[in-house]
């Protein structure tokens, strides 16, 4: 990786430049907005449909790994900078029989 960067460098780049620059201002970053099309372009472009792939779902899905990964609400909840735990709970979709799971697992 460190190669590409010294590569960039040659070429006139500076390791301050943003690794993805806006369209239509290189000197600022690239919009969520334009982050958004440019994921759905090449989800679209592999034969999927950018509706269940979009840049929403696999934040949802990073969150869910992350969440059954260690079973760990709090972690997940400041990922997502989620201020009340309630809507972490709501955005996993964590049900009763998960938190059953989960206390059946831990001995006090």
């Amino acid at each position: 990786m460190w190669g590409g960067f010294c590569a960039y460098e040659r070429r006139g780049g500076s390791v301050d430049d943003f690794a993805f620059p806006s369209r239509t201002n290189h000197s600022n970053h690239l919009s969520t907005r334009q982050y958004a099309r440019l994921v759905d372009e090449w989800v679209t472009e592999i034969g999927l449909r950018a509706e269940d792939y979009g840049t929403h779902s696999l934040r949802r899905t990073k969150a869910s790994i992350i969440y059954k990964a260690t079973g760990n609400l709090r972690a997940v909840q400041i990922l997502l900078g989620h201020t009340k735990i309630e809507n972490t709970v709501r955005y996993l979709g964590v049900d009763v029989e998960d938190a059953l799971t989960l206390a059946e697992g831990i001995e006090i």
